[in-house]
């Protein structure tokens, strides 16, 4: 994967390459302070690539005549054989982002061994160029946050990310999707709009979340529904996903370094710091003033 080239323009690079072997490579954005980024890119043609946003936006432009943003929470999957792709990214300061590159031979060479063929490589699909965007699962974003966060010698980080890399192709190319989800309610779109609600509810109310119960019968949807539906389409418990949510929200205050501790544990809504540091201790295995430090 040597033959992606990527130009920086600004004095202090925002990015960083963990490695490049075995038809994988992985980039991902370093902490660019106050300067904004714009990233130029060349791709050989047949290139399986992936832009993950965890933080602000990604703005991609494919020439004078058009461009597209890449929302926060929100990932691309693009696919080209016809040509080679010339494009730049802007990002604005302080914006995360994650970028995967395989090759053809690599991501068929995944799954020929299970008997199953991805669909966009079945008949002519696989001479026709695929540009997808989808909302991040909370399994996709935690899989990518763990890159940010993993303290590991550089040799295991580099075997880590690509664990990291295939975990992620695994979650993208899972055949339940909510178009044909495990669970059969989940067929109807009132449904599926009911839970996605929920979720932002759930976001919203995240220093006194409302109850299973409550949170129900709000949306107006039933407990097993909800419960089930959530699970499914986000890939967590209700509280799993807020409890992933609130330490995600906690990691952004302390990047920004300008509250301490007790503080962040309050504006998320626990009743007490030493709560707090017991979650973030559990989730990222070091505590919220060591985290601090490592900035």
């Amino acid at each position: 994967m040597s033959n992606i080239v990527y130009t920086e323009n600004t004095a202090k690079r925002g990015f960083e390459q963990r490695f490049a072997n075995n038809g994988m490579s992985l980039f991902l954005s370093r902490d660019n302070g106050e300067i904004n980024s714009e990233i130029q890119l060349s791709l050989p043609l047949g290139i399986i690539q992936f832009y993950f946003a965890l933080e602000g936006p990604l703005n991609f432009h494919f020439g004078p005549q058009y461009s597209k943003q890449l929302s926060e929470g929100h990932y691309y999957f693009m696919y080209n054989p016809q040509k080679e792709l010339d494009f730049k990214i802007k990002t604005d300061k302080g914006v995360r982002w994650v970028a995967m590159y395989t090759t053809i031979e690599e991501l068929h060479g995944l799954f020929v061994n299970s008997g199953s063929q991805l669909p966009f490589l079945k008949g002519d699909n696989a001479n026709m160029p695929l540009y997808d965007e989808k909302e991040l699962s909370s399994q996709v974003k935690w899989t990518l946050e763990s890159l940010f966060t993993a303290d590991l010698s550089p040799q295991s980080l580099k075997i880590f990310s690509r664990g990291k890399i295939l975990e992620v192709i695994a979650l993208h190319f899972d055949q339940r999707s909510e178009a044909n989800a495990a669970c059969p309610f989940l067929r109807d779109e009132s449904v599926r709009l009911k839970i996605k609600q929920a979720k932002q509810e759930l976001v919203n109310r995240m220093t006194a979340p409302p109850s299973i119960a409550q949170l129900a019968l709000e949306v107006g949807i039933s407990e097993y529904k909800l419960k089930s539906g959530f699970k499914e389409m986000y890939g967590n418990t209700v509280g799993g996903y807020l409890l992933n949510y609130k330490m995600n929200s906690a990691k952004t205050i302390l990047d920004q370094g300008r509250k301490q501790v007790s503080e962040v544990a309050y504006e998320l809504g626990y009743g007490s710091a030493s709560h707090f540091i017991s979650a973030f201790k559990k989730k990222y295995g070091i505590t919220p003033k060591k985290y601090v430090q490592q900035l």
